[in-house]
């Protein structure tokens, strides 16, 4: 859902404060609501509740659980190695997981992944599919489908400045502290222990690298001296947008790999009006034959040698599984229950907004990415940004708000608990910071809470033994998800959902 950047930026994705003492306004109605609302299906596995045993059953050598892009990694490696006895079974409606999107009247658009970093020559899987896609051509990424400038700018001051990375009113002590923070993490790139996939810099680790998983990011920049603010709020809005989580909190060794796992010369982003839901409907255009869809997994169990995977309607018999639904669910589903999964899980809030006209715009033009400074969300993308046509005078623009302050179950109990009007107005209030007459302009504005969005690794998550050991996949059980990672990029899931398919390959034979 999120994306490192090099130390010159690029862009990103979604962090909450609480708001108080806000009035709702009335200047025009506002239509809309929730989106995607599944939490209560999701709860029935957290309670163990009782759920109506299936009617029939079906053998099948493979299932997948989990149709986000870890799973339909899965399902595209296993097909295009010609193994096609396999299902894929997905609760929600729409397969995609954080890379589905809508579409209106005006445009498609994303409702949580946005992007896809340019991958560098390291990267064989995701330019393996760019290859399969239409993304990459003798070499060359596509230039419809780069992100057209300008790319991204930040309200700070009063105005829009180009780039996200804070560049009016610093003092002479700023700009110092700012190379210092570049040079280190030009020496973290260089020493090679911060890759994507970030299995391919574990095995490059030295012990001081490891010292990195066992402070929080705030406590290395104290050490470092990096003290100003524009500075830390710079890191911090970057930890946020990755992991949903303060740099007060983050394990350090995560918060630099943010910024030195991908080359400064990355020119990127990839971008399309509906986000990573371009590459999810490219991927589905071949592989929609395994999927099933409205299949809600609430138990697996061996069978002798054998799994059964028990959903409402069916229950499938299967020689090997793949799980790649969210790591902490597997507690839930998989008896006997696995030993407790250590990393905690961020939740996010993401809207669509419908705009009938553009607000007033101070300063520099309308960016792809729109970042408002000191804000307690991340800024919003635009989705008709990538459009060819000279003068669009309506657009939906993509929010992104993570709640990152306090305890995350708190801060889920806080999503959870506001009504739609509730958050709406929590929005636009933000919003008015940078462009007050925004309440005249939005017609229509959808809401998509999502309560565990994207794993949180708090220090001492990364090289902790059971992430570890359920990142390798062993047996006729294995895992695949990004949060296998600690980490929720396009790549790490496709990188954990083609391993997986690999083992299972080998044990099929």
């Amino acid at each position: 859902m999120a994306r490192n950047r090099a130390m010159k930026p690029t862009r990103r994705e979604f962090g909450a404060s609480a708001l108080v003492g806000l009035a709702p306004k009335t200047d025009r109605k506002t239509e809309g609501g929730f989106v995607f609302e599944s939490q209560e299906r999701g709860h029935l596995l957290r309670d163990h509740a009782r759920i109506a045993a299936p009617r029939e059953r079906v053998k099948v050598p493979v299932v997948i659980v989990g149709g986000g892009i870890a799973g339909l990694s899965a399902a595209w490696r296993m097909d295009k190695r010609g193994f096609h006895n396999f299902i894929l079974l997905e609760m929600e409606q729409q397969a995609g997981g954080n890379a589905r999107s809508g579409q209106n009247e005006i445009s498609a658009y994303p409702w949580a992944a946005h992007y896809l970093p340019v991958p560098d020559k390291n990267e064989t899987l995701v330019r393996e599919l760019g290859e399969e896609i239409g993304l990459l051509q003798d070499g060359v990424w596509s230039e419809r489908w780069l992100c057209h400038s300008p790319q991204e700018r930040l309200f700070l001051h009063g105005r829009w400045q180009d780039s996200i990375e804070p560049a009016i009113g610093l003092t002479k002590d700023d700009a110092r502290q700012f190379k210092h923070f570049e040079e280190r993490i030009a020496e973290f790139h260089a020493s090679g222990a911060f890759r994507i996939p970030m299995e391919e810099g574990l095995v490059k680790s030295t012990d001081r690298e490891r010292q990195l998983d066992r402070v929080t990011m705030g406590e290395w920049m104290r050490r470092e001296g990096l003290y100003s603010p524009y500075l830390k709020w710079f890191i911090d809005y970057s930890t946020r947008d990755d992991y949903g989580t303060h740099a007060e909190e983050i394990s350090a060794w995560a918060g630099l790999h943010y910024f030195a796992a991908r080359a400064p010369e990355d020119k990127g982003p990839l971008t399309w009006p509906e986000g990573n839901g371009w590459i999810v409907k490219k991927l589905l255009a071949k592989l929609g034959k395994y999927v099933r869809t409205g299949s809600m997994v609430y138990r697996i169990q061996p069978l002798g040698r054998r799994w059964e995977i028990l959903t409402e309607k069916t229950l499938y018999e299967a020689d090997f599984v793949i799980y790649a639904a969210p790591t902490f669910l597997a507690s839930w589903l998989i008896d006997p229950a696995p030993p407790r999964w250590p990393i905690d899980s961020a939740p996010w809030l993401t809207a669509n907004l419908t705009l009938d006209r553009w607000p007033a715009n101070k300063g520099l033009e309308y960016a792809w990415d729109n970042v408002i400074y000191n804000s307690p969300a991340l800024g919003y993308v635009i989705a008709t940004h990538q459009s060819v046509a000279i003068h669009q005078p309506e657009t939906v623009w993509t929010f992104y708000w993570a709640l990152a302050d306090g305890n995350a179950a708190d801060q889920r109990r806080i999503l959870l608990g506001g009504d739609w009007n509730w958050w709406k107005e929590k929005i636009l209030a933000d919003l008015e910071r940078a462009h007050p007459d925004i309440r005249q302009c939005v017609k229509r504005l959808d809401i998509f809470r999502i309560g565990h969005a994207m794993p949180r690794p708090l220090p001492g998550t990364i090289f902790h033994p059971e992430r570890q050991r359920r990142a390798h996949p062993a047996g006729s059980l294995v895992y695949a998800n990004c949060d296998l990672s600690g980490l929720s990029l396009f790549e790490e899931a496709q990188y954990r959902g083609v391993k997986a398919a690999e083992h299972v390959l080998r044990l099929v034979g």
